[in-house]
């Protein structure tokens, strides 16, 4: 034999057949029967339905509807469907009880956005082959002109700090109630709406067309700032 098997075989063996002669659980009872799954369902309502209740309080209310169920039956059906104990279910009410007993005191607000056409205008001070102070001069007196100067009537006017804004332009705008509004250094954000447009003309303009003198250039800008002002 001692040539077939183990050592460790054989007392594997020994250890099953003992086991077996020990096993008694054919002769077991099936133990206590699971709850019904109407009165599993019941209390889980019945805690979902009134958060305050604790074991024993459902308890009772089953027990005048003809049910019984032990606490710790109550508790394992609880823990099953995730529902926390009465003092912390108490604590965390839903958001329909919320409203159910604040429902006088409560106001809702939102905001919506609706999507219409708007204009926009902007308008080109001036086009020159060679900009200088001399010509500079000229520019600031056409935008103060009191017949129809672009800033006739406004307070201020935000520049960078190109030179061609010459000392005689901001004394000509400070002259017609301009007051000049100059950024820091490197600070392009700071007047966005002038620096987007300028991008916009660039790239969706002027930068896609040969242009043959300034009057090709003058027809370009013209019919750019018109689709412009409506395309919001």
């Amino acid at each position: 034999m001692a040539t077939i098997v183990t050592p460790e075989t054989l007392l594997r063996w020994h250890r099953r057949l003992i086991a077996q002669k020990h096993d008694g659980s054919r002769k077991r009872d099936p133990g206590r029967p699971r709850t019904a799954a109407a009165i599993e369902r019941l209390v889980v309502q019945m805690a979902q339905e009134n958060r305050q209740w604790g074991y024993r309080r459902i308890q009772g209310a089953l027990a005048n509807l003809g049910h019984t169920a032990a606490a710790s039956t109550i508790a394992d059906i609880l823990r099953r469907n995730g529902i926390e104990p009465a003092p912390e279910r108490s604590r965390k009410p839903s958001w329909k009880e919320f409203l159910t007993q604040h429902w006088e005191l409560i106001v809702a607000a939102d905001f919506f956005t609706v999507e219409v056409w708007m204009t926009r205008r902007v308008e080109i001070g001036g086009i020159s082959l060679a900009a200088n102070g001399l010509w500079m001069s000229q520019i600031a007196r056409n935008l103060t002109d009191y017949e129809g100067g672009l800033l006739r009537g406004k307070r201020y006017l935000i520049h960078d700090r190109d030179p061609l804004f010459t000392q005689t332009f901001l004394h000509t705008l400070q002259d017609g109630g301009v007051q000049s509004v100059r950024l820091p250094p490197r600070s392009p954000n700071l007047n966005a709406h002038a620096e987007r447009f300028v991008r916009s003309i660039r790239e969706s303009c002027l930068d896609r067309l040969i242009l043959f003198g300034e009057s090709s250039l003058r027809k370009a800008i013209q019919d750019f700032l018109l689709h412009y002002k409506y395309a919001a």
